[in-house]
């Protein structure tokens, strides 16, 4: 299978570049997984378009402001950093610095040894892994007490929320509330899960008064799922893990839909991956607790925990165009995508929505 064969022709004026007034007056494009006509509707129609004891599970994952800028010690050179993840839990009462996963940019490649300069405090390149990947020590002095509360709090005051690379404006500050979703929580991720951004809590009120309960998983989503696909075929292509978490009472929320004649419905891919990761085989259940993912779901991959899938637009040749193809078949997902595209619906993180029952 080609990466190509996901491609389709995407006008650069349907990239939505900022969010509308209003989360849940998004368009959404409603197609049946086995067969039957697309519709359009509105997110705000959801209470419409579920049914009665159907679970509705929601990434609860917080965006932290994880993009740095800072310069070379010695030469001064601007550098621009993006912490991704921990490379070891951080422990409550650590005197050293704790290693980090980061993106970096700088008019010349950063080397181990380096030290860069953020805010008067200095972060050590440990290695440099190519790619612009890097592991990074951080100082005691960002770290408090050890523990990542401390590190946090100084991203939120000298971080830049990291939007994605299609959205072609800087950072502004109403995008510190509306590219967080109504759900986040737990801090870490450096992407949101742009699905959950279309809830407001009138809809969720609604959901909730039809029978539709709601559940939450934990997927840190990491800057893999803006990375190119630079591999021409399909089968050759690595996924980034990632970092999840299922709460025992999300195991039992979802048992109990089923139980029920009710559906889980994924909100979001990452929501999605969560639940199929963790599924297991053996007993026919979710297994709670943490976890990490590679999970890479193309055409043929046969889905065991989720029912449905309430998702964004994705972007051409994306392993989360892949994954919806999956789910809803090739075929009719790009059909389903061309029919977006006449329609002038909106794309990508701040976009319309679409959902597949």
């Amino acid at each position: 299978m080609l990466v190509s064969d996901f491609d389709f022709a995407l006008p650069p004026e349907l990239i939505a570049q900022a969010p509308l007034p209003e989360r849940d007056a998004s368009r959404l494009l409603c197609f049946p997984r086995a067969a039957g006509p697309l519709t359009h509707r509105m997110v705000r129609d959801l209470p419409q378009l579920l049914r009665a004891g159907d679970v509705l599970v929601v990434n609860d994952a917080r965006v932290i402001p994880a993009r740095l800028r800072g310069h070379k010690q010695g030469s001064g050179g601007k550098v621009e950093l993006l912490l991704i993840e921990p490379l070891a839990p951080l422990q409550q009462g650590t005197a050293a610095g704790a290693e980090w996963l980061a993106l970096g940019q700088a008019s010349k490649a950063l080397k181990a040894g380096q030290v860069v300069d953020i805010h008067g405090h200095a972060l050590e390149v440990v290695e440099a892994r190519g790619g612009g990947e890097l592991r990074v020590r951080l100082p005691a002095s960002l770290l408090g007490d050890g523990s990542s509360e401390a590190l946090f709090d100084f991203l939120e005051q000298s971080g830049e929320l990291p939007l994605p690379p299609y959205i072609e404006r800087a950072p502004e500050a109403a995008d510190r509330d509306r590219y967080q979703t109504l759900f986040a929580k737990v801090r870490g991720a450096v992407a949101a899960p742009t699905a959950g951004l279309h809830f407001t809590e009138s809809l969720m009120t609604a959901l909730r008064a039809k029978g539709i309960s709601f559940a939450q998983v934990t997927l840190h989503v990491g800057p893999g799922t803006f990375l190119p696909v630079r591999v021409d075929q399909v089968a050759d292509h690595t996924m980034h893990r990632e970092r999840y978490d299922v709460p025992v009472a999300t195991v039992e929320a979802c048992a109990r839909a089923r139980a029920s004649g009710g559906r889980v419905v994924a909100v979001g891919t990452t929501a999605l991956r969560t639940l199929e990761a963790a599924f297991e085989e053996a007993t026919g259940a979710l297994r709670a607790g943490p976890g990490s993912t590679a999970l890479f779901c193309t055409p043929g991959y046969r889905f065991r925990a989720v029912d449905a899938l309430f998702t964004n637009f994705h972007l051409p040749k994306s392993t989360l165009l892949m994954l919806v193809s999956a789910f809803a078949g090739m075929d009719r997902t790009l059909a389903a995508y061309q029919e977006a595209v006449a329609q002038r619906y909106r794309f990508f993180s701040y976009g319309d929505a679409m959902l597949i029952d």
